[in-house]
């Protein structure tokens, strides 16, 4: 995977739970969220005067081309002090500067013969085991290739629509790296009533979403619940951090299974294999919760990197499969659901994928 479509997937997975924004480069901006774009108002500062709104724009917003932008202000879509602006228009210290971001126009999803893993299936809905090296729908840098272009080919027009153009039949997702069991719709009724027990979480149903994640270090308590609320990290917009404000409520409850490793004084081994049941599912959930109690997800390229030195500690096979692991080690292994027509309770559980499971024999080895 190459650098930039891994940026341009961990983008698309922030705007499911976070308002989208683009990242400045300390020029302060009002943004509002319209049905048609994001709009950004900029305030102009002394040492902006003088400018051309073309030179600004790319200072002020990160990940737009200067042609880029040039294309948006001559499409009518800046105003310079509620005037519609050029991109030659002369910026002066105060002026107002509104620009409009048009929605990207996605091209609709088409039939892959991709094999599936299939647990599951009625005419209601169908169950997946999904590995870890497929994205759950089309978005910027993975247009095909994904489960939602496997799943049109697999059931055909009975999914057209459901959930969206984009999204047909998904009721909920994991990470692209994330393996494990995943529920999709085939028809209005049953996404209706699968969304609805994903809103509750499980709060008045039978749904459990429960995962198994290989962690460094070891949790302080055996067994405990995470709440903290969830919003985009100030300092990076491909990811997601504690909050303080502004952040939406998430709730992990974990227990430690097992742990590796000698142990320091104070009792800490040096890796973990912990089972996480979500109580909410926000983007990222689990590998933010983990890592803010110190024990980040091995191979988490996101949030585990600071913890890579650890891997020198381990035995020289282990730390050979650590790497070779590429993705963080986590595995979504159990799912319960109400089915949303007949109101049975459905339960599944999903034995972990060779590569972690390989390392967890290996972590066994040598205590």
């Amino acid at each position: 995977m190459s650098e930039t479509s891994g940026k341009d997937e961990a983008l698309e997975e922030l705007s499911d739970d976070l308002l989208s924004d683009i990242a400045t480069k300390r020029i302060p901006f009002e943004i509002e969220i319209l049905e048609t774009g994001e709009r950004y108002t900029f305030r102009i500062a002394e040492e902006h005067a003088q400018m051309r709104l073309d030179a600004f724009l790319p200072q002020a917003i990160d990940g737009f081309s200067r042609n880029r932008l040039q294309d948006i202000i001559k499409g009518g879509h800046a105003t310079l002090n509620g005037e519609k602006a050029t991109p030659k228009s002369r910026l002066k210290e105060g002026d107002a500067v509104t620009i409009l971001i048009p929605l990207p126009e996605d091209p609709i999803p088409k039939a892959e013969n991709i094999p599936l893993d299939i647990v599951f299936e009625d005419d209601d809905l169908v169950i997946i085991n999904k590995p870890s090296d497929i994205v759950v729908h089309p978005a910027a840098g993975h247009w095909s290739g994904t489960l939602v272009n496997a799943l049109i080919h697999h059931c055909g027009d009975s999914l057209s629509g459901i959930g969206g153009v984009k999204r047909p039949g998904i009721v909920h997702r994991l990470d692209k790296e994330t393996s494990g069991l995943l529920v999709v719709a085939k028809n209005d009724n049953s996404h209706k009533g699968l969304a609805a027990q994903f809103a509750d979480h499980g709060r008045t149903g039978p749904l459990r979403r429960a995962y198994k994640a290989l962690v460094w270090n070891t949790p302080a308590r055996a067994k405990g619940t995470i709440q903290t609320h969830l919003g985009r990290a100030p300092n990076n917009r491909l990811k997601v951090a504690v909050v303080d404000k502004d952040g939406r409520e998430a709730i992990t409850h974990y227990d430690v299974m097992e742990t590796y490793g000698a142990k320091t004084n104070d009792g800490e081994a040096l890796a973990s294999l912990v089972r996480c049941q979500l109580e909410t599912g926000r983007t990222h959930q689990i590998r933010v919760h983990m890592t803010h109690i110190g024990c980040p997800l091995m191979g988490d390229p996101l949030y585990g990197t600071g913890f890579a030195t650890k891997t020198a500690r381990m035995p020289q096979d282990v730390a050979a499969l650590i790497k070779k692991l590429g993705r963080q080690a986590l595995h979504a292994y159990l799912l319960e659901i109400e089915h949303p027509r007949t109101g049975e309770t459905l339960s599944f559980e999903s034995s972990l994928p060779q590569d972690l499971q390989h390392l967890i024999d290996r972590l066994q080895k040598h205590g």
